[in-house]
């Protein structure tokens, strides 16, 4: 019998001098290994005059024999799977790859022998050592055997006698109602303890499981969960196990309510409101979903939260101790439990502010910071305020170049009465004034510059393209807020997904240059959307009626930046003819500069049948624009139009003076239906305008956007030296704010106000040129250009002044796809009106929104409630849509 080597391969080095004493070895290691005595028997070597049995194989002696009176030679390796059927899980050449002494054996029929030397026992030690690390074992054994060839020489072959771990082929949860598997596996995945099919069974990711498992039914209230686990082999293979997961929930914990002991400054229903995730069941305990169920494991957030708020209010002493459970009541089943959640608190003195002090400010000085803290002596100490501050201050050290600053507050009480304790409220002295001087600490770190930055995934979009959006320069002062004001610029072209809305920010790397000091590298990593939109189709809408359209249009032109569109749009009420193309780059400097040429067709219909107003359309607008900020631009436009209009002689106006009030209930049929001037609204124009711009946008995206604000201002002049037979002002202004409530949530709010006069040679505006409001841009639930002063038989006049109003609540349900709550309310007043907000006609409803990633359009579905409207308008409609409201 050889030499036993001690199970583990911590003993197997001290013995390797063992080895070379006897012709067989024995090396083992098991899970656990334990070191255990070493024994010794000897034995004769096996002869291999024929046929030998190694491992359960038939092996034959070489036909080449070693000379007589060599040494003990190298005969052969083999790998042996005898505890598991001689069958492997992994392939076999897998392990071949980890036994580098292969290399080694002897060749009969190259007649090269190879020694047995300590060299070959050294490099099986390490073969041995190789496999156990792969972590694909259980029990590891490496035995050499001896066999004597016929001419008495000794052949040696190392066996690796290996036993696999368990595989997993089969995962399932048992027992459980209050988890589904599609949650467990979701979970599992977040917390990557995903155990995989054909994988080998690990304890310590069984462990790891089963802690997941029991997280999760804790947040769900059941805090005496059970998770235990059973493995059982499969018929189908070795080594092949149907792994269960046995869940027990146990009863849900409940909260019936919550109680505060020991807070005399802050009520109960105060410090219950600052509670996240613990609610006490209220008046909406109906409808809520999880209200009143017991967190365990969330209650430290809820304390925290509570902690702030009293730190918010001066109290920096304050504490929350360990929650007190009191069972209410229990269900007969067992399946729920009532309890009393009660909560100490350590309110402590309320403190006011002493000095302001700060330390280690040497780049900026105490009297820049200073004004960042809203805190002054003999205030009530407020954490915000100095969060506030810090944020402020990180603000400005890092438009420096110092983005690792960070700040913190130190106190010094002057009620303490031990300075060496720690200051909690039994360490005041209530004889001495509740005050606290602070000492802001300012770690300013070193300045870093920019070494390089780099896009990636701009598979159509010009390097160039993006770079000159960047207010940051390589080898420039790595401004933080600079870039800041990059992603929302890159994030306003809408070439891209919008960079930093992931919870990692994967998408916006920052790091240190390798051997380079006070340098960083920042990589974007850019998702590019198709900014060219081809489309045919057919539709209907307020505006247009039913239509027929094909176009072409991008924003992002071969992936330089210019804007090209070419449409064409046939329909019911509306024929366009389109083409356009701009540059935002002119020269290779923030110029925009742009053209279009049209040709618009629009028909009112007064029957379903009848036409009873046309205009006809065609002209060219050139643009010429600076950007006057770093969100602002200035431009103005210049238009030459040619407008043909026709009436309907039965719908001009027959006397009509329009000096009835807006809303007036005539019950003609020809109710909602224009009025016009058969010497205005019926022949040629010619307009010659001229149109300065401001626009002021920090919106963050163009289709979806979720914060931001836009100012538009603009003062049009048609007419007098510029020529055309209307001689007319108008000047309009908008303002669109756009508010962030939660993660999936926004607001969205507009307010227009415009207003147009004649002068020279023009005393009356004809009808197209008069203001109406409605439509999907404006008033959701009614027709396109029905909300106006009305005159009798209420004949709609056309106003010049108007007022907009739209309100929009939005949730983000998934990707491009937003629903939301809206509110339009507007309306157009004449020339002997003022503004009168009570006269406002409004829309309120739902919409459902999405964008389809061929198109890049936004199609939307409303439904609408038009509460305050005049009789000719619908109650309620439905409508299909496309774009936006604003």
């Amino acid at each position: 019998m050889s030499p036993l080597i001690p199970r583990g391969l911590s003993v197997l080095l001290p013995v390797a001098v063992v080895l070379l004493a006897f012709a067989t070895c024995d090396l083992r290691a098991q899970t656990p290994p334990r070191p255990s005595s070493t024994t010794v028997q000897e034995q004769a070597p096996v002869k291999a005059a024929g046929s030998v049995k190694i491992c359960d194989l038939d092996a034959q002696p070489p036909a080449n024999l070693p000379p007589s009176g060599s040494p003990p030679i190298f005969w052969m390796v083999v790998p042996c799977f005898e505890e598991q059927g001689g069958h492997s899980l992994i392939d076999a050449r897998t392990y071949v790859y980890y036994i580098q002494t292969l290399e080694n054996v002897s060749r009969p029929s190259e007649n090269r022998w190879t020694p047995w030397s300590e060299q070959i026992e050294q490099s099986l030690i390490g073969d041995f050592r190789r496999l156990w690390n792969t972590n694909f074992l259980d029990n590891l054994t490496v035995d050499v055997q001896d066999y004597e060839f016929s001419n008495g020489v000794v052949g040696k072959v190392a066996l690796f006698r290996m036993e696999e771990k368990e595989r997993v082929k089969i995962v399932d949860y048992e027992g459980t109602e209050a988890l589904n598997r599609t949650d467990i596996d979701e979970k599992l995945r977040e917390a990557g303890t995903v155990i995989r099919l054909d994988t080998f069974l690990s304890e310590a990711d069984i462990r790891r499981v089963e802690g997941v498992i029991r997280s999760m039914l804790a947040e769900k209230g059941h805090l005496d969960a059970k998770v235990t686990h059973a493995i059982k082999p499969l018929p189908s293979g070795p080594k092949l196990v149907h792994l269960t997961f046995n869940i027990e929930d146990g009863p849900e914990v409940k909260i019936s309510r919550i109680t505060f002991l020991g807070n005399e400054a802050v009520s109960d229903r105060t410090l219950r409101g600052k509670m996240e995730h613990n609610k006490q069941p209220g008046f909406f305990r109906f409808v809520g979903i999880g209200v009143g169920t017991y967190k365990e494991e969330q209650f430290e957030e809820d304390a925290q939260e509570i902690i702030s708020y009293y730190r918010e209010e001066g109290y920096l002493k304050a504490t929350v101790g360990q929650p007190e459970i009191r069972s209410l009541s229990a269900s007969k089943d067992g399946d729920k439990r009532v309890i009393e959640l009660r909560i100490p608190i350590t309110e402590g003195r309320r403190y006011h502010v002493g000095e302001i002090r700060f330390a280690a400010a040497k780049v900026v000085k105490q009297e820049a910071l200073r004004p960042l803290f809203a805190l002054e002596k003999g205030d009530y100490y407020n954490e915000k305020k100095v969060r506030d501050g810090i944020e402020k201050a990180h603000e400005l050290y890092g438009s420096g170049g110092y983005f690792e600053f960070t700040g913190y507050p130190e106190f010094s009480f002057k009620d303490t009465k031990d300075p060496n304790a720690a200051p909690v409220a039994s360490n005041t002295d209530a004889s001495k004034p509740a005050e606290v001087d602070v000492t802001m600490h300012m770690q300013e770190g070193e300045q870093y510059f920019v070494n390089r930055i780099t896009f990636t995934g701009n598979t159509t979009t010009k390097d160039h393209v993006i770079r000159r959006e960047m207010g940051l320069l390589e080898s420039g002062v790595f401004n933080t807020e600079a870039l800041k004001y990059s992603i929302r610029r890159i994030n306003q072209l809408g070439y891209f997904r919008p960079l930093g809305e992931s919870e990692t920010q994967e998408d916006i790397q920052v790091e240190k240059t390798p051997h380079e000091t006070n340098k960083v590298d920042i990589t974007l990593n850019l998702d590019e959307r198709n900014r060219n939109e081809f489309t045919f189709g057919a539709g209907m809408s307020g505006i247009d009626g039913l239509f027929v359209n094909a176009s072409f249009a991008t924003t992002n032109f071969l992936g330089q930046g210019e804007t090209l569109q070419v449409s064409v749009q046939t329909g019911e009420r509306a024929n366009n003819y389109q083409v356009s193309a701009s540059e935002p780059y002119l020269f290779g400097r923030p110029i925009r500069a742009g053209i279009t040429l049209f040709s618009r067709k629009y028909d009112l219909y007064v029957s379903p049948s009848v036409v009873g107003y046309s205009e006809a359309r065609s002209g060219m607008t050139v643009m010429g624009g600076l950007r006057a900020g770093p969100f602002s631009q200035a431009f103005t436009t210049y238009t030459y139009e040619v407008i043909d209009t026709a009436t309907d002689d039965d719908l001009s106006d027959g006397g009509d003076d329009g000096s009835d009030d807006i809303g007036d209930d005539g019950g003609s049929d020809d109710a909602g239906v224009p009025v016009f001037d058969p010497f205005l609204d019926d022949g040629r124009h010619i307009e010659s305008r001229l149109s300065p711009s401001f626009v002021y946008n920090t919106v963050d995206n163009p289709f979806l956007p979720r914060r931001g604000m836009k100012l538009t201002g603009t003062f049009e002049v048609a007419g007098g030296p510029l020529g055309g037979t209307v001689d007319y002002i108008r000047p309009e202004a908008e303002a669109v704010l756009y508010i962030p409530h939660t993660q999936r949530t926004a607001l969205g709010l507009r307010g227009q106000i415009g207003y147009v006069r004649p002068f020279s040679d023009t005393n009356e505006l004809p009808y197209y040129r008069r203001f109406f409001l409605g439509g999907e841009t404006q008033i959701r639930g009614v027709d396109f250009r029905s909300v106006g002063p009305l005159g009798a038989a209420n004949r709609l006049l056309g106003g010049n002044k108007f007022l907009l109003f739209n309100a929009e609540y939005y949730f983000d349900i998934a990707g491009p796809v937003r629903a939301l709550a809206f509110h339009d309310a507007g309306q157009a007043f004449d020339e002997g009106q003022p503004f009168d907000l009570r006269q406002l006609r409004t829309s309120s409803g739902a919409e459902l929104r999405f964008i389809v990633p061929m198109m890049n359009v936004p199609f939307r579905l409303i439904y609408a409630w038009n509460i305050y409207r005049d009789t000719f308008q619908p109650e309620r409609t439905f409508r299909f849509a496309v774009g936006t409201t604003f």
